[in-house]
């Protein structure tokens, strides 16, 4: 526990290092490096802040809990971005978290997984990663077909804005009713599984510790955003690299650290229900929700993407629910996820 508090502690400085930097208006750069590296330290003080407060509901409830509070980062960047023009950071933000999730972060905890078990063999339930399959192809589906449509521009293209609305609806409508029935089925087999999860820290301080984190969070993605462009100018790199890379990984540091950590200590399943979580919840609750609440803002949001990204995410859906919908995973399965996620990095940088 004390190691806990002083990570925390070292969090906080880097907040104030990076809140010093922007309001000094400093070097954009440094204030883009060092708001980033907080969000990333945010996540992690929101995701052990969740972990304690979930144990007292069952890891299912903790896996829905830590994914949702852990898209917090992401959830406030996009909202910044879109207050300041920035769509196409807001929309590869999303696009960033999605990957960084279901390929960089589920092939490491595979890998860790497969190494932990004692036949070389990652173990977990199946039904996460075949109703997040379900939840992906739907998400997909709105995606390419206003995609199709934008390209082809047909009459349907030129409502792109309603349609993007109507397909929100209907995905968050989907996540609901399909979030209720998982966890009322998950109550019955939450016994079953290896080892119940811990309090890191009092349930009471775990509370203000998610209250600070997340106001903390709101502040931070707003000097992130703010000093995105004159530091891309200076990094030389693109404003989609720096949303599907960057921030994908420094705002998924929640499901980095804790989902890799535990399926290391052989919990297979509670490892995998807080990366599939956070993968179905960005696809169909993250996004719909704020395609939705850009309706308030100059700039929308949609569902409309580069065709690159259509096909990335087309390709994601079918190896994710191919390596783990059988309920088993090897160590090479792990590092195939990890080596698409690299090529789209890669493909992303020279965009």
């Amino acid at each position: 526990m004390k190691r806990t508090w002083i990570t925390a502690a070292a969090v906080l400085a880097v907040v104030g290092v990076g809140g010093a930097l922007h309001y000094g208006h400093a070097s954009p750069t440094a204030a883009f490096l060092v708001t980033g590296a907080a969000l990333g330290g945010l996540a992690w003080v929101i995701g052990t802040a969740t972990e304690s407060v979930g144990a007292r509901f069952g890891p299912a409830a903790t896996g829905v809990l830590q994914s949702t509070l852990g898209n917090l980062p992401e959830l406030f960047i996009v909202v910044f971005s879109l207050r300041a023009g920035q769509v196409v950071v807001a929309q590869t933000s999303i696009l960033g978290s999605l990957f960084a999730n279901a390929l960089l972060v589920l092939g490491l905890a595979i890998v860790a997984g497969s190494r932990s078990a004692t036949d070389g063999v990652m173990r977990f339930r199946h039904r996460l990663p075949n109703d997040t399959a379900t939840l992906l192809l739907l998400s997909l589906f709105a995606i390419a077909l206003l995609g199709l449509s934008d390209r082809v521009g047909d009459r349907a293209s030129r409502h792109q804005v309603a349609i993007s609305v109507v397909g929100a609806i209907c995905l968050l409508f989907v996540y609901v009713v399909w979030l209720w029935g998982y966890l009322r089925a998950e109550q019955h087999v939450e016994p079953a599984l290896e080892e119940p999860t811990h309090s890191v820290i009092p349930f009471r301080m775990a509370l203000a510790a998610l209250a600070l984190a997340g106001v903390a969070a709101a502040f931070v993605s707003d000097w992130f955003v703010s000093a995105i462009d004159p530091a891309i100018a200076a990094l030389g790199v693109s404003k989609a690299f720096t949303g599907i890379v960057i921030v994908g990984i420094a705002g998924n540091a929640v499901e980095n650290v804790v989902g890799i950590t535990l399926a290391a200590k052989g919990k297979a399943d509670l490892a995998v229900s807080i990366v599939k979580n956070s993968v179905a919840q960005i696809a169909c609750f993250l996004f719909p929700a704020l395609v939705l609440l850009s309706l308030f803002f100059e700039q929308r949001l949609t569902f409309v993407l580069n065709p690159v990204y259509i096909g990335a995410l087309a390709v994601m859906a079918v190896a994710v629910w191919q390596i783990t919908g059988d309920g088993e995973a090897l160590a090479y399965e792990g590092w195939a996820l990890v080596a698409l996620y690299v090529i789209l990095a890669t493909v992303t940088f020279y965009e």
